[in-house]
């Protein structure tokens, strides 16, 4: 744990991030998966019929942080209630998804929905600011990570029929567009669990991946390479998926930088928010296979 060292008072959420990413064990009291979806069956439910975006789409699935659902390090309360996105660790604390993009400089909140769908407990939709570039981010129930999971691999294949709905046109999550990047923020649930299956590629659009996730790069490896997508960035080790990295990773996506640039930006970013060091920072992450 020696990338978490030298924390400062303010910074208590990063350690507490950093403590749920990964513990190693086995979910506690893990409940039965929901009625609403059928893992094994392959696909998902048939969407309304998507227009191809002319512009950038990512779509990012964040697993709650769930102190009682998945195998981590227990949190407080009010930061691992995989319920309550509001005040979760990965969404709406400090550095989560919702509060990070929400307080940005260059991505501005278009729309938010409550409850989309039955495992997912919010939708936010943001459009950049300068760039022809939409940004989706899903908060599944903590609960719900191993469909969190498949789905974000699904949308990795290309094999997602999920949707959007922007400005009344109704766009693909995971194909059509010029250029996609699909995401996911969480613990990594295959360090607990196995899916049933993996999702393989669908079409011949080429897709980027960031996998924020402690040790990705070895547990999703042989689901990426099924999925056919681009790894641009995955960790190698104990990491805290907090959005500063997304939204680094997706400032060298947007700027059509190499993966090794990209996973320099994420580095940096990293050391500046958990004062690690760069050098681990830059160990810490890895760009392509």
């Amino acid at each position: 744990m020696s990338l978490f060292v030298q924390l400062s008072a303010a910074a208590l959420s990063l350690a507490f991030a950093a403590l749920a990413a990964c513990g190693g064990g086995a979910p506690r009291a893990a409940r039965s998966e929901s009625p609403s979806r059928a893992l094994a069956a392959g696909g998902q439910a048939e969407g309304p019929a998507a227009k191809p975006y002319a512009g950038k789409m990512v779509y990012v699935v964040v697993a709650l942080c769930d102190n009682v659902n998945q195998g981590i390090v227990p949190v407080p309360a009010a930061l691992g209630n995989g319920e309550d996105p509001g005040r979760n660790l990965y969404w709406g604390a400090r550095f989560g998804v919702k509060t990070f993009f929400r307080r940005s400089r260059d991505w501005q909140l278009v729309s938010e929905t409550r409850d989309p769908r039955p495992e997912v407990l919010e939708r936010l939709v943001f459009k950049h600011k300068r760039q022809d570039a939409y940004l989706v981010a899903d908060a599944y129930r903590g609960a719900e990570i191993k469909q969190a999971t498949l789905d974000f691999l699904e949308a990795a294949a290309g094999a997602s029929r999920q949707t959007v709905s922007i400005g009344g046109e109704t766009y693909g999550l995971s194909r059509g567009a010029a250029r996609h990047l699909v995401a996911y923020v969480g613990h990594d649930g295959l360090m607990d669990f196995s899916l049933p299956r993996l999702p393989k590629k669908a079409d011949g659009q080429e897709r980027d991946a960031v996998v924020l996730a402690c040790a990705s790069k070895q547990y999703f490896t042989a689901a990426l390479r099924e999925a056919g997508a681009r790894p641009l960035l995955w960790t190698t080790n104990l990491m805290a998926p907090e959005a500063y990295v997304l939204d680094a990773a997706l400032e060298g996506w947007l700027a059509g930088e190499p993966g090794e640039q990209v996973r320099e930006r994420a580095a940096k970013a990293y050391d500046t928010y958990q004062k690690c060091g760069l050098r681990a920072a830059r160990g810490l992450f890895a760009s392509g296979w």
